[in-house]
């Protein structure tokens, strides 16, 4: 019968952010993540580095080393620990010490690592503890990391105490290259072994070839001869082509032989026989079908050259009386060293060459291969051993930081818990009276950060006492932003409670609160008035200046005569009366249509006016707090959020703090350093100004009874019916 297909996973879901947030609650949850949609992940990647998190761990499941994690990874590394585990669901608890009676001793992996976890804790002298930390891991899989031979394939010359074997070691990381482990050894593995008696056999078996008659055709002399062969071959040949040429054309001959010019031009010059310009002259002089001489008549700089080839090459094949050589002569000549060539060839540039024959043959014939052979096979026996320690530590980390990685990963659980920090979140900065843990370790400011609809304020951040230093970007979402300026100072305290000192570099501006967009038009109106005069003022003052010093200059000698004074301008004494009339008369129509309307509407006319005048910036401010999101910020940071992680107006309060006195605490208003003389003076006009609104609506009601026939609390008098 076929198998009835398993039932599809049922996931529960929570809503904050606004966003549907994937509810991770048991070992089934953790198991199924490879069957969740990945449109329902809040996060796609993160980075490894700049979290809260420990960054071994995050290297531990970056298996692909690119500096990011994945889906993939973020499954593999549940489904890693999960089989090792009794019940997956225990990584959700995020704990420090992974207990003994958690690991599943009934798989091979579980029991291979059961018993890796109880040598770990017999050798730190505690071998009836039930549980393990990270830091007990860590530290043993360090001290197997330092040991010369810890199953990791490298051999180092540490690992053996033999000064043979410790010198051919030596030689193999000389000629074919060496591994790293860490920074603590450099050694061979096996497959450089290997490479390296390749080479050293087939160099000592050419050498041994080399030596026959096939090869040294001149015995001893076959290399001498063979070299100065080679020193020549290119021009000799040069030679014999333009030989072939001139008999072929005999017209060619003065041509092939160099311009008369030609020598004129070296021959103004301080001659030498090896000089570059004579050296490439022909061999010899060029004549149809004239043999190669091999002394006389040949070319003084390569005289040396012919001298080493007649004497190395030609008189032990043709005889001393040869005195030249025809093309046919050096063909023969070249035929005879053909092999010798190709042998040299295929083993030119061996690594090994370097170590002489002598050498190899000593360690092809020493024990040397056999030692190495039994290092290796020692390391690869400590494999096992050296891969369940280091699972040890691997699913210690898990089981401590999974659960960190998931609530920031596949949900935002940790963002919106009250008792959690996010994985990205850095610690606090206290900065303009307010605290906000908004603060996420960045590079820089980016410009993506404009798009979360958030006030940023990135700060350049110093560790008391100097030394370290980073960059975090601050999100003030509570408040108002009037005294946030580049270059402020604050104090910022991260996870670890470390202070650092912050001074804002650079701002992204947004709006932070409703509260703020009510009182902007009238902020930005009383700084724009108080810029207007502040510049009103400064121009007085300079032209009043200009004009004293103008004035200084002009004084005329007592001798002179007294200008007239100016004559005021009647036209504009009349046109400054006419608009002050104008005025006055716009703000009687007003104030007459003010006192008409019933008493109880003035105060909602006086609110309708603020709340024309701040409305839009209050809409905008509006719209903007509900687009606010986490996203843009962490992507321009290297995470790719899936969905929009929002902050509303009530989770803006709880991240960003006021300044708030403590319940029960007491205040004292008597401040010894006030002005007194002000306070009394503010008093004085704070009284005064109650008695002038007080008898203003004393006065305003006075008139209304009158007007109305009775007072606007009182019922209205019914009229007595007309006598008919």
């Amino acid at each position: 019968m076929p198998s009835t297909p398993a039932a599809p996973h049922v996931w529960k879901f929570f809503r904050t952010g606004g966003i549907d947030q994937v509810a991770l609650e048991t070992g089934a949850d953790l198991l199924a993540l490879a069957e969740l949609d990945q449109e329902l992940w809040v996060a796609l990647s993160c980075p490894v580095k700049g979290l809260e998190l420990d960054e071994r761990t995050l290297a531990v499941i970056d298996t692909d080393g690119d500096g990011r994690i994945g889906v993939p990874e973020v499954i593999a590394a549940v489904n890693w620990a999960a089989a090792r585990l009794n019940d997956a669901g225990d990584l959700l608890r995020g704990s420090g010490t992974l207990p003994l009676a958690a690991i599943n001793a009934a798989t091979p992996e579980g029991g291979v690592l059961l018993g890796a976890v109880r040598r770990i804790l017999a050798g730190e002298g505690v071998k009836d503890a039930a549980e393990i930390t990270v830091a007990q891991a860590a530290d043993t899989a360090k001290v197997v990391a330092a040991s010369p031979l810890n199953g990791d394939g490298i051999i180092p010359v540490e690992a053996t105490d033999d000064p043979a074997v410790r010198a051919l070691i030596g030689d193999i990381i000389a000629c074919v290259g060496q591994v790293a482990r860490g920074s603590a050894f450099t050694g061979i593995t096996a497959a450089k072994v290997e490479a390296f008696f390749a080479e050293v056999t087939a160099y000592v078996a050419w050498s041994d070839q080399k030596a026959s008659q096939d090869f040294a055709v001149l015995g001893d002399g076959t290399d001498g001869a063979f070299a100065a062969i080679k020193a020549v071959r290119a021009k000799v040949e040069d030679y014999f082509a333009r030989t072939r040429l001139a008999t072929f054309d005999p017209r060619a001959t003065a041509a092939l032989n160099r311009n008369e010019s030609e020598y004129l031009a070296i021959a103004s010059q301080e001659l030498k026989l090896s000089a570059d310009a004579l050296a490439g002259f022909p061999l010899a002089r060029v004549e149809p079908g004239r043999p190669l001489p091999l002394a006389e008549g040949v070319n003084p700089a390569w005289a040396d050259a012919m001298r080493a080839l007649r004497e190395k090459a030609v008189t032990p094949v043709f005889g001393a009386d040869k005195a030249s050589l025809s093309v046919e002569d050096w063909s023969e000549l070249t035929a005879k060293f053909a092999a010798f060539a190709a042998g040299l060839e295929a083993n030119a540039g061996r690594a090994v060459e370097k170590l002489g024959l002598a050498r190899m043959k000593e360690i092809l014939a020493g024990p040397g291969r056999a030692a190495l052979d039994a290092l290796v096979a020692q390391d690869k026996a400590l494999e096992p051993e050296f891969k369940s320690i280091t699972d040890v530590e691997r699913l210690a980390r898990y089981y401590r930081d999974l659960r960190t990685l998931l609530h920031n990963f596949v949900n935002f659980g940790d963002f919106y818990s009250p008792r959690h920090y996010a994985a990205f979140q850095a610690g606090t900065l206290f900065l303009d009276s307010r605290s906000t843990e908004l603060c996420i370790r960045v590079e820089g400011v980016s410009p993506l950060a404009a798009m979360s609809q958030m006030y940023i304020a990135y700060c350049a951040c110093t560790r008391a006492g100097g030394g370290a230093t980073m960059t975090i970007g601050a999100c003030f979402t509570q408040g108002d932003g009037d005294y946030v300026f580049v270059g402020r100072n604050g104090v910022f305290y991260d996870r670890r409670g470390c202070l650092w000192y912050a001074v804002v570099t650079s701002i992204v501006d947004n709006p932070i609160s409703i509260r703020q967009a009510f009182w902007s038009p009238y902020k930005k109106t009383l700084r724009s008035i108080e810029q207007y005069f502040a510049k009103r003022a400064a121009e007085a003052d300079a032209d009043a200046s200009a004009r004293l010093m103008a004035a200084a200059e002009s004084i005329p000698p007592p001798s002179q005569a007294k200008a007239e004074p100016k004559k005021f301008d009647l036209a504009l004494i009349t046109g400054i009366g006419v608009a002050i009339g104008s005025i006055g008369t716009f703000l009687a129509a007003i104030f007459t249509k003010f006192v008409d309307l019933p008493t109880w509407q003035v105060p909602l006319i006086l609110v309708g006016i603020m709340l024309l005048i701040s409305l839009p910036a209050m809409l905008i401010a509006w719209l903007k707090l509900r687009q606010r999101t986490l996203g843009p910020i962490l992507e321009g940071n290297g995470w790719a959020i899936n969905g929009r992680v929002m902050i509303n107006i009530p989770f803006g309060e709880a991240l960003t703090k006021l300044a708030a006195l403590p319940p029960g605490s007491k205040r004292s208003l008597e401040d010894p350093y006030e002005d007194k003389e002000a306070r009394s003076r503010r008093r004085r006009a704070a009284f005064l100004l109650i008695l002038i609104l007080l008898a203003a609506g004393a006065i305003l009601i006075r008139w209304d009874h009158n007007r109305r026939g009775h007072y606007f609390w009182e019922k209205p008098p019914v009229a007595a019916p007309a006598k008919k």
